[in-house]
């Protein structure tokens, strides 16, 4: 028997998952920083942001957010999403000026019960962290999922995400796996 080391407590689903990696941090350089150069949001800001410029009229306002994808907490394992290969830079798109993000993650194995709480973890992140005139598109990598049809239309429907956000349980565990580890 495999004990439960995650935030659910119980049995693990994937007791030995495959660990990736951290890619490496990603070097702020001095266009960034300076608040007069317009930056666009993209991919690699997403899932690994030190900084993200949204505008608000005229003015440039910052927002800070740690990794803002890529070190999402897994619900079952002391890993991030990053370590398990779960989300990747490459499955992130993103337009600026068409004010788009799409994640496709892939969860680590073909029955994962975690991948409706997952996607949910990564759509709460980019609500909480994007500028609000972005649309959002969390999705299971196609073929990588025995329920992604299922989970995609979840994630896709405001008012389930919305009803699922006003279960204070579930709004804990969503949280956890946003919060720092230790």
């Amino acid at each position: 028997m495999v004990g439960g080391g995650g935030m659910g407590g119980g049995l693990l689903e994937n007791a030995n998952p495959l660990i990736y990696e951290r890619s490496g941090e990603r070097p702020v350089t001095a266009g960034e920083e300076d608040e007069q150069v317009p930056d666009s949001i993209d991919a690699r800001e997403i899932f690994d942001i030190r900084q993200c410029r949204a505008r608000a009229g005229t003015e440039s306002l910052f927002l800070y957010f740690p990794h803002l994808i890529r070190s999402i907490n897994d619900p079952e394992h002391p890993l991030t999403l990053e370590e398990l290969n779960v989300v990747e830079q490459v499955r992130v798109q993103v337009s600026d000026p068409e004010s788009t993000v799409a994640v496709a993650f892939t969860p680590t194995i073909p029955h994962c019960s975690m991948a409706t709480l997952i996607g949910l973890s990564i759509k709460v992140k980019l609500l909480r962290s994007l500028p609000q005139r972005f649309k959002m598109d969390v999705h299971i990598t196609p073929g990588t999922h025995a329920s992604e049809h299922a989970v995609n239309k979840q994630l896709a429907d405001k008012e389930r995400v919305a009803a699922a956000l006003e279960n204070t349980h579930l709004l804990e565990v969503v949280n956890q796996c946003l919060s720092a580890r230790s």
